[in-house]
């Protein structure tokens, strides 16, 4: 697997080479601004809009905007001044339960690939069935690219992950919702009717299951423009008259027990078409090819 930073994992005595390779990448579709009469792809310019000019590289610095168009102008040297250490280390300062961890903390993943000697190996495959075994993931720092990063090692099937966190200042407040939930009362009988509509849904997590339809969706408009097809807008979706919540749920269970009884030998449900508020069929495409 490539690599995109070799470096170890230490903890206490412990030394474990590993390497850092990407978990995910985006397969969107990507597209540059271009000028209609020519089809030419635009330039950005640095413009000043005081001078009226284009402004070179060696005419730029950085500014800290401290009040609306007040800035600190801060050299290279300031911030050479506060630079990080060059590390090529991941140091594990804390272990704690996997289960603790909140995901609204999690920012990229990557995967830690072991060394390629089996001896060097072995400690990795150690602290992977350790974590395995007790469930514990491991609360890191390490530098990446110049930034500091808080991080979580954690066991996935057998590959040791790490998880980029962003720290507690980084993660806004949710006081207020809190506070608006819990002075909002719901009846037994919307509860009951509530659990019913996520039963009616229950199903194995896979994620092979779901796909990203519009991206499909533009894919083959975009193909479709290619071969020279011509593209219509599709009709407008009529709105979904509003209906009390006890009415929504209630039809919510009928519409998901009609459609386990229509289809008897399908187990998989598909969410979209189970809240009986008149979206149940699927989303159109974003675009039709004209016969």
């Amino acid at each position: 697997m490539r690599t995109i930073w070799n470096g170890s994992i230490s903890f206490g005595l412990v030394n474990i080479p590993i390497g850092l390779a990407l978990a995910t990448q985006r397969s969107d579709v990507a597209f540059r601004t271009l000028h209609r009469e020519c089809g030419t792809p635009i330039k950005q310019k640095r413009w000043c809009p005081l001078h009226e000019r284009e402004v070179e590289p060696d005419e730029l610095v950085k500014g800290w905007e401290v009040a609306k168009g007040e800035f600190v102008l801060v050299e290279e040297s300031d911030l050479e001044s506060v630079a990080l250490q060059r590390s090529q280390s991941i140091e594990i300062v804390r272990f704690v339960k996997l289960e603790d961890v909140d995901p609204v903390y999690f920012d990229r993943t990557y995967y830690l690939a072991p060394a390629a000697a089996e001896a060097a190996r072995r400690p990795y495959v150690l602290l992977l069935r350790a974590m395995q075994d007790t469930g514990m993931a491991a609360v890191g720092k390490f530098v990446l690219w110049g930034k500091e990063n808080l991080c979580l090692i954690r066991a996935q099937g057998d590959t040791l992950a790490v998880e980029t966190l962003f720290f507690a200042e980084d993660v806004r407040a949710k006081n207020e919702i809190e506070e608006a939930v819990a002075a909002t009362k719901v009846q037994k009988a919307e509860l009951q009717l509530a659990a019913q509509v996520i039963e009616s849904l229950v199903g194995d997590w896979n994620i092979a299951d779901f796909e990203n339809e519009y991206r499909k969706d533009l894919r083959e408009m975009l193909e479709a423009k290619l071969a020279g097809e011509e593209i219509t807008r599709p009709e407008p979706v009529a709105e979904t008259p509003v209906v009390d919540l006890m009415e929504a749920l209630r039809r919510s269970v009928a519409d998901a027990q009609g459609r386990k009884a229509a289809k008897p030998g399908k187990t998989k449900t598909t969410p979209s078409s189970s809240t009986g508020s008149g979206n149940g069929s699927r989303r159109k495409s974003s675009a039709r090819k004209s016969a």
